[in-house]
């Protein structure tokens, strides 16, 4: 349990990103269709969930470390070229955006020089970037609980002072541009892109798990977590869209308008919602640009960063508008196609899960000296790493560090 809540709250930091934090996509892809746009973050919250769970489980099932090796096995090679390419090229994208998303967040708030902001960001992305995988989604998911207090304390704040007449708001909210029209196809457009922003990180974490039962799970848990946020911040934002339209970083203004102090504080939250999408681009970019060789991702991850933060000024508008509907479509595509490979293998990864599953049980008693392993266990344990869709080495090294893992917390309780 402790593990599919850790997957859970990745999922929900990197998917949620900077521009559900700012309210800023919130606005564009939902809000600006009045009531509508409420029904379109029902709509987009099923796919999220749906969709998440399927990628999580797929990256178990492959022990994914980057994008790339992934879509090979589950599209045609064109298709998967074709995807290939455009999540790399997105992941680099966004990642210097949210760089410059930092500096202006900061400049707008405290007066600190855009690029002073835009540095220090790109300082923690780089002191985190040395970690490995599973320290970095644990450090997506720790601050994850930040904004879901602050999206929560927004809507109770909101509901408790909810004006008497909320007629006019309709018309207010529909003022608003949407880069995709109507409001069904936007909010299947933001899940594209919301998951080709996420996808190749997602992968990333769900292959650091060796039960695809576990990811799924996790995919799912996050998904709900997920879909209750966005119709909550629907809500308040469309509920507050006299006090936010207009505005770069409805969030912050709304924040501002309830208290200075809150401003501040949700500036900061935005900062680390901001770090969590930079991290997850940039990690799982380092990770795709040395699929063949581990020892040269830190060098390359430094300098893809850096080079990031040297183009990082510019101009964040026409990605909004002309960049991110693209990605969405893509990544509808990309949802699509998961979607269809899991449908048509859905036998396949249940059995390898209680494969796997069983794998750790036999693993977990090799591991204890006061459990009972014969030698009818050792042999058992051999046939079912043989019969893995996984390399025997790989699937025995992994398991084994996972076993390994517990032993402290069972030795704790003892």
């Amino acid at each position: 349990m402790k593990r599919t809540f850790s997957i859970a709250m990745a999922f929900v930091g990197l998917t949620v990103g900077a521009g559900f934090a700012t309210g800023q996509e919130v606005i564009q892809y939902f809000i600006s269709f009045g009531l509508n746009g409420i029904w379109g973050a029902v709509l987009a919250g099923i796919v999220m969930t749906l969709a998440g769970s399927v990628i999580l489980q797929v990256g178990s099932y492959f022990l994914a470390d980057e994008h790339r090796m992934v879509f090979r096995n589950v599209a045609h090679p064109i298709v998967s070229r074709f995807l290939d390419v455009s999540v790399t090229i997105t992941l680099f994208a966004v990642g210097f955006v949210m760089l410059a998303g930092a500096g202006s967040n900061l400049e707008q708030q405290f007066g600190l020089p855009a690029w002073a902001g835009a540095l220090l960001m790109t300082g923690v992305v780089l002191a985190a970037g040395m970690l490995d995988v599973e320290k970095v989604s644990q450090v997506i998911g720790a601050l994850t609980p930040l904004i879901i207090i602050a999206v929560i304390f927004a809507f109770v704040y909101t509901m408790i002072n909810m004006p008497s007449d909320t007629s006019h708001l309709n018309e207010i909210a529909m003022a608003e541009e949407s880069p995709v029209s109507p409001w069904f196809v936007s909010a299947l457009n933001y899940n594209g892109l919301a998951l080709l922003l996420g996808v190749s990180m997602s992968l990333v974490i769900g292959g650091n798990y060796a039960s695809p039962k576990e990811a799924g799970m996790g995919g799912l848990m996050g998904g709900v977590l997920y879909t209750i946020m966005l119709i909550i911040a629907a809500i308040t934002l469309y509920l507050n869209i006299e006090t936010v339209q207009g505005s770069d970083v409805p969030m912050l203004a709304m924040m501002d308008d309830i208290s200075p102090v809150l401003g501040v504080i949700m500036a900061i939250i935005i900062f680390f919602m901001i770090f969590n999408t930079a991290i997850g681009m940039f990690y799982a970019l380092g990770k795709r640009l040395t699929a063949s060789t581990d020892k040269s991702f830190r060098p390359v991850f430094v300098v893809v960063t850096l080079i990031g933060y040297g183009i990082s000024f510019v101009g964040f508008d026409t990605l909004m508008t002309y960049v991110y509907p693209v990605i969405g479509y893509i990544g509808l595509v990309m949802i699509v196609v998961m979607i269809v490979w899991w449908l048509r293998s859905r036998a396949r990864i249940f059995a390898e899960s209680k494969r796997r599953d069983r794998i750790h049980e036999l693993a977990h008693a090799r591991e204890h000296d006061d459990e009972e392993y014969t030698d009818e266990d050792r042999q058992e344990l051999r046939k079912l790493v043989g019969e893995s869709n996984i390399e025997d080495k790989e699937l025995h090294e992994t398991i084994t560090d996972e076993v390994k893992s517990e032993i402290p917390d069972e030795e704790l309780e003892k």
